[in-house]
């Protein structure tokens, strides 16, 4: 990585271009360890431009909200930690289900009777049930008329015919995150019509340059993005934050609560995490100043 800094100084963006596709050539899949080698060489490249990263993409927009993730736990533990949440100033909340839909029927209803009326709820079966499962679990949540933002990837990744008969048959919309890897995963998907929103993800999909492809792609369609995260740190999650930057007219929601929940950070300056409010620096690239010793 040390090497590639160095030679990348002066280079053209054809140069760029270059070495980004040497690392996603180099080897198959290993999307994490790609996404990260990519981070490097945007920062880098933005480092030698004198400007900060999310600007040599395109964007301008420096402030977001972020919603968080509600662990998959038993039903008083789950809304403890939703209405905690609520009191640390997030607005959005996502609900993990996914081992049950009858038991998932009942954390939902009781969840929401225990927050406030403006709290949005979003719901990720993390590819737990069936097509079947999946629809009697929307239709219950409809006749206890709570309102849901969407509902994350309920069936199996590969299962695209399943995600395509849920959306016919409910109200609620789907947003596809293990069933898109790839930019072509997004084209196979959104021509099938069988999602409403798409989630990208720099560690899911191998980096920063395929997620603005995956962005664009689905501008194409007029499907709308979520970018998420992994158990990531602040430097990978700020990247993904440079990206909503960059294509915010397609990304609309932002899951980028992984550094939240870390105690403490090792990453000095870069992306700001304050509960659900995110700022981009307008430092040179990511920002970051260096890494605090322990």
């Amino acid at each position: 990585m040390h090497i590639i800094g160095k030679n990348i100084t002066g280079r053209s963006v054809e140069d760029f271009t270059k070495l980004l596709n040497v690392v996603h050539n180099s080897i198959e899949k290993n999307f994490s360890a790609k996404s990260a080698v990519e981070i490097a060489l945007y920062d880098l490249f933005a480092q030698n431009l004198k400007t900060p990263l999310y600007k040599l993409l395109g964007g301008t927009k420096r402030e977001f909200k972020t919603g968080i993730t509600i662990s998959l736990n038993c039903i008083d533990t789950m809304i403890t930690d939703c209405v905690e949440a609520e009191k640390q100033g997030f607005g959005s909340l996502k609900i993990k289900l996914g081992d049950d839909y009858k038991e998932d029927i009942k954390r939902v209803i009781n969840i929401k009777k225990a927050l406030h009326v403006e709290t949005s709820l979003k719901l990720d079966a993390n590819q737990g049930w069936s097509k079947e499962d999946c629809v009697e679990f929307l239709n219950s949540i409809e006749k206890h008329q709570i309102p849901i933002e969407l509902i994350e990837q309920p069936v199996k990744k590969g299962d695209i015919e399943g995600l395509k008969y849920i959306k016919e048959k409910s109200s609620i919309p789907i947003l596809a995150d293990e069933s898109v890897f790839s930019p072509m995963d997004a084209v196979k998907i959104l021509e099938k019509d069988a999602v409403d929103f798409v989630n990208i993800k720099l560690d899911k999909c191998g980096g920063i340059s395929n997620a603005l492809l995956i962005a664009d792609i689905c501008k194409l369609y007029g499907v709308k993005c979520m970018i998420g995260c992994m158990l990531e740190g602040a430097i990978s999650v700020g990247a993904a934050a440079h990206v909503a930057s960059a294509r915010r007219e397609t990304i609309t929601m932002l899951d980028l609560d992984a550094p939240i929940l870390c105690k403490t950070s090792l990453v000095s300056g870069g992306v700001k995490f304050d509960g659900a409010d995110i700022k981009l620096s307008d430092g040179y690239g990511l920002g970051i100043n260096g890494m605090i010793a322990r």
